[in-house]
């Protein structure tokens, strides 16, 4: 039961910060959508509700979604800005390992390097993302994935795993 309540006050958060209003349609709305989401998509998304009712792993997952929003992406975007400007470029495609064994922890870290500006996650294969980077600092992937992903992964595996 905990599962869907959880898939759906997450869609239903998703919906309204999206719609970007609380009238009483959007709200109704909301929960018609959040509610067939959550039964559609609940026993796919959630596979142990004992880890929902621990709520590190919340606190864990709103510290690393502010900052994420706020400081990881700032830099990125003026590190991009920088080099726009400067043209200072250096693409390349790295392959970086990957720890974390959790499909949602995997999605998490790839869908953080590839929201950051300047990275994008082009594969995925035997543990390791490959990365489309414009600064290819080092091709060393244990140096490739202090500058990309440590992070990312470190707080997906405290969330998921």
């Amino acid at each position: 039961m905990i599962k869907y309540l959880a898939t759906g006050t997450v869609a239903f958060i998703i919906y309204i910060v999206f719609s970007g209003t609380i009238t009483p349609y959007d709200l109704l709305t909301g929960a018609v959508v959040s509610t067939i989401c959550s039964a559609l998509l609940a026993p796919y998304i959630v596979r142990n509700e004992a880890k929902l009712r621990q709520p590190a792993r919340l606190a864990y997952l709103a510290y690393y979604f502010l900052k994420y929003i706020t400081i990881t992406e700032f830099k990125a975007h003026m590190d991009v800005v920088k080099r726009i400007f400067t043209m200072d470029l250096k693409p390349g495609i790295v392959r970086i390992p990957l720890n974390c064994k959790g499909d949602m922890a995997r999605l998490l870290v790839a869908s953080s390097i590839t929201n950051t500006p300047g990275t994008v996650v082009v594969d995925e294969s035997d543990d390791y993302f490959y990365v489309n980077w414009i600064y290819v600092s080092s091709v060393s992937p244990v140096e490739a994935k202090k500058s990309i992903s440590e992070e990312f992964e470190k707080y997906a595996v405290k969330i998921f795993e």
